[in-house]
């Protein structure tokens, strides 16, 4: 392996160590799926991205997505943070305010908006989200895992966006925030649904500055709890839009997640009949190289 370019980002916030870390290991052609594992493993973040060259002509780029135990085919955070990093590193710009990437689940649009401070919002559009409601068995068995009532009226549903996410709705932020989760017990339970991890969402009172409270566990990853991720927020998106609660909650919704470990990610959904879009600012903590 010779001397690679790596930056390390923090997605989701304005403020360095206060959303959630993205390797970013640039020009990564020379490594092999199995060296990306490893990496990825010792990185110990959420995930880490492997950006690579290209193969369809309408991508600007390619990447791969490491959790530290297996790869994924798309996921949000990863996205907004690689593109951040080609920007800033002179490796890619924007046509007309737009890149496209490519990855397993195919080619994401993201665009990208500078703001009077100089810094960027990057925008992804969320793949098509497919929705299945839980069974009673499985209703009853995330209710054990998770140690609180569900909203009754709102069946939890697997929704896959790439990943596969359990989603989950509670009665309010501070019940979100209050979760303690059995998360051996909930991997068993994400093995045997071939899961990626369970998503618990409610709202903030009304006049807060956010408008829900997101939480995500993936410990079947290798991610206990995630601090702040995009495309487990553009699941609850999609579950909003699905049970009809678009009206209630708005289609441009403010998520905070990130507390309950000390963070402050900052996530924006716009939901429409025809897209899911989420935006994050990003800003870089560490810069340099991986050492042959």
């Amino acid at each position: 392996m010779h001397r690679l370019a790596f930056k390390q980002v923090d997605v989701f916030t304005h403020q360095r160590f206060k959303g959630n870390p993205l390797a970013v290991i640039l020009k990564a052609e020379s490594l092999t799926r199995e060296q990306m594992q490893q990496i990825a493993h010792w990185n110990n973040l959420s995930e880490t991205t492997f950006v690579l060259p290209a193969t369809r002509p309408e991508a600007d780029y390619r990447v791969r997505i490491f959790t530290p135990s297996s790869e994924l085919p798309f996921a949000g955070h990863a996205t907004i943070g690689s593109a951040h990093a080609l920007m800033e590193a002179g490796l890619i710009e924007p046509r007309n305010g737009r890149l496209v990437q490519e990855c397993p689940v195919g080619l994401i649009n993201v665009d990208v908006t500078s703001q009077p401070d100089g810094s960027r919002l990057i925008t992804f559009e969320l793949p098509p989200a497919t929705i299945q409601p839980v069974n009673d068995s499985d209703y009853r068995e995330l209710q054990a895992v998770l140690g609180v009532s569900v909203v009754r009226d709102r069946r939890p549903c697997f929704v896959t966006v790439g990943p596969r996410w359990l989603v989950v709705q509670l009665r309010d932020a501070q019940t979100v925030l209050a979760v303690i989760p059995d998360l051996a017990r909930m991997a068993i339970n994400d093995h045997r649904t071939s899961t990626t991890g369970v998503v618990i969402f409610g709202p903030h009172p009304e006049g807060s500055n956010e408008h829900i409270e997101v939480r995500t566990f993936a410990p079947t990853c290798g991610i206990v709890e995630d601090a702040a991720c995009g495309s487990g927020g553009g699941a609850v998106a999609a579950f909003i839009r699905a049970t009809g609660q678009t009206a209630s909650f708005g289609s441009q919704i403010r998520i905070a997640q990130g507390a309950a470990l000390g963070r402050a990610g900052k996530l924006h959904l716009s939901i429409s009949d025809e897209s899911i879009k989420v935006s994050g600012a990003c800003v870089t903590c560490l810069d340099g190289f991986l050492k042959p």
